[in-house]
């Protein structure tokens, strides 16, 4: 009897053994497979952050290449606009006239080789005002480069830090009369002086005064801090008076 109870004690503490050992197996399996987990997320966490690395990195590279193109859109753009400026000097301006159009065409060219110099946010206004129509819009009879002297003195004595500055261009021609009008706001700061500084306001109203006698009218004044200048030229008199004089 005693025998029988010492065998069925032996076999209790063994089953007890057996499944102690297996609850400390599964505790150790269970701890392989959460740090198998872990290592998997990592792994799963790091295969995303390549992913989204590998979109990133073009996509920064993509945004530097079109802002180098932009920067170089705009370097060639100015070169175009200079060679034709550049032409009109050297080919156009060597003639004794030009047409309307040619000295307008220069003059927005100008402008647009003027715009690098200041900020996007500066307030630059162009108008062009042209009936196409009238026939001496495209004959020969405006002396060239009238234009260049208010232009280039706007963006010269202009107030380009003042946050209300500006510039406004006005292109005009109807009636047979080229007109151009310039307005700035003016600088405190006096504008630095150069030896070659283009032909000056002077030296302009004296051309116009030997070319057209009284068929022009300049004009110039500065009205709360905003000077104006205005050009126009009656072209159909002059072609007039030209004809008479012969």
């Amino acid at each position: 009897m005693i025998s029988i109870l010492i065998l069925i004690l032996v076999i209790v503490i063994l089953v007890l053994c057996i499944v102690i050992w297996r609850l400390w197996q599964s505790e150790k399996t269970k701890k392989g497979l959460l740090k198998n987990y872990s290592t998997l997320e990592m792994k799963v966490d790091g295969l995303k952050l390549d992913t989204l690395e590998s979109r990133l990195n073009p996509h920064l590279f993509k945004n530097i290449l079109n802002s180098i193109q932009s920067h170089a859109y705009q370097t060639y753009f100015a070169l175009d606009k200079l060679a034709n400026v550049l032409d009109y000097i050297l080919y156009d301006s060597q003639q004794k006239w030009v047409t309307p159009k040619q000295e307008i065409e220069f003059a927005l060219n100008l402008i647009e080789i003027n715009k690098i110099k200041i900020s996007p946010l500066f307030e630059l206004t162009v108008k062009t005002k042209i009936n196409e129509n009238e026939k001496l819009y495209e004959e020969a009879l405006l002396a060239p480069l009238l234009s260049i002297d208010l232009i280039e003195n706007a963006f010269k004595h202009a107030d380009l830090q003042s946050p209300d500055a500006f510039i406004t261009v006005i292109f005009e021609f109807k009636d047979n009369c080229f007109m151009l009008t310039v307005s700035n706001k003016v600088s405190d700061k006096k504008a630095m002086k150069k030896d070659r500084s283009g032909l000056g306001t002077v030296t302009l109203e004296q051309r116009l005064k030997i070319i057209y006698k009284n068929q022009f009218k300049l004009d110039r004044l500065v009205e709360k801090n905003v000077y104006t200048a205005h050009l126009k030229i009656n072209l159909l008199d002059y072609k007039t008076q030209m004809h008479t004089a012969r």
